[in-house]
């Protein structure tokens, strides 16, 4: 009997493979608080990504003793998932090539991406792709190093779609706070806060650009943080508010205890999963032909949503029936 076929191999995969990314990213500027997060990945699982900074965690005057300890912790065996990355400063500051050097030097097989802020333009963002990949060939990495760039000013915005379409960009991140300030007074503060940063116009035309932009270049959107870092249910509130309506597929937290609202916030829900596990394993029983389940019809187009579905339950470490487990991940 011939081997059952793998969705990967039997549904289109849309002008390029969509990756598939924890939905959430915590950023952590200090030793004390980098160290942390690495011990709640260890007590929450490879559900989650963490971005040593640079930029905002590094002292004035101390940042290449700043990028020498993020090279240090990302080595150490702390970092037992290797799911770190690294955000160095941006493109007008002295010192960002200077991060990108120690870093891919001294961790370049560690680090699992890099994180670009305040790019002013779709050229100040290709000529730091391009410097991260003279840099990573000259560190002697094999392998395309995942960029991520952070949209928070008005010439990020204006130049989105060139952006995202750059080669090894990974995401791109919605910065809230920073293109607030922007506006120069235009967005009042009480927008940085729920409901207002869902709401404002201006806000709303910025997420959705992104997102579209994102989504259309086959890269991750992700939404900027939740300031409501003590109360768990508002941060799952910003969560899910950003995944449903806006449709952002990560979200970064600046406190610990705003991983886990946001990872439920965003994984898939127990219906959604065994609705995808009926019909996937429905369609592959039928060699992935039409196939019709309680009344409805599906074809290849809607398996590749519901392939997603379970390709995203596992990145958040959702147990999937033992069937479907079977099937498609063993």
């Amino acid at each position: 009997m011939s081997r059952p076929t793998h969705p990967d191999e039997a549904l289109f995969k849309g002008e390029k493979p969509f990756p598939v990314l924890p939905v959430c990213e915590h950023y952590a500027g200090s030793q004390k608080t980098i160290a942390h997060a690495f011990e709640l990945q260890g007590e929450l699982g490879a559900v989650f990504d963490v971005t040593c900074d640079c930029e905002d965690g590094a002292p004035v005057g101390e940042e290449r003793a700043h990028a020498e300890m993020i090279v240090q912790m990302l080595r150490s065996p702390a970092n037992r998932f290797g799911m770190s990355g690294v955000r160095v400063h941006d493109r007008n500051h002295p010192t960002w090539r200077q991060d990108i050097d120690i870093v891919l030097r001294g961790a370049g097989e560690r680090v699992a991406y890099l994180t670009l802020p305040k790019a002013t333009s779709a050229a100040d963002a290709r000529d730091m792709t391009q410097y991260v990949q003279e840099a990573a060939q000259q560190a002697g990495i094999q392998r395309e190093l995942p960029i991520h760039v952070l949209i928070e000013t008005h010439g990020a915005l204006r130049d989105v779609w060139e952006i995202a379409a750059l080669p090894w960009v990974q995401t791109l991140d919605f910065g809230l706070l920073d293109f607030i300030s922007a506006h120069h007074g235009a967005i009042p503060s009480h927008a940085m806060r729920s409901p207002g940063q869902f709401e404002h116009r201006l806000l709303v035309r910025a997420k959705t650009e992104v997102v579209a932009a994102a989504l259309a270049n086959g890269i991750v959107p992700s939404h900027n943080i939740s300031l409501e870092m003590r109360n768990p249910h508002n941060t799952y509130q910003d969560a899910w508010r950003a995944r449903n309506e806006f449709g952002f597929m990560r979200m970064y937290s600046i406190h610990p205890d705003q991983v886990k609202p946001i990872v439920d916030a965003m994984k898939p829900s127990s219906a959604e999963i065994h609705r995808a596990c009926e019909i996937l394993l429905l369609a592959q029983k039928e060699s992935w032909g039409p196939v019709q389940l309680q009344g409805d019809m599906y074809d290849r187009a809607s398996y590749r949503y519901f392939w997603d579905v379970l390709r995203k339950a596992k990145a958040c470490a959702v147990t999937i029936p033992a069937a479907a487990e079977a099937a498609f991940f063993q």
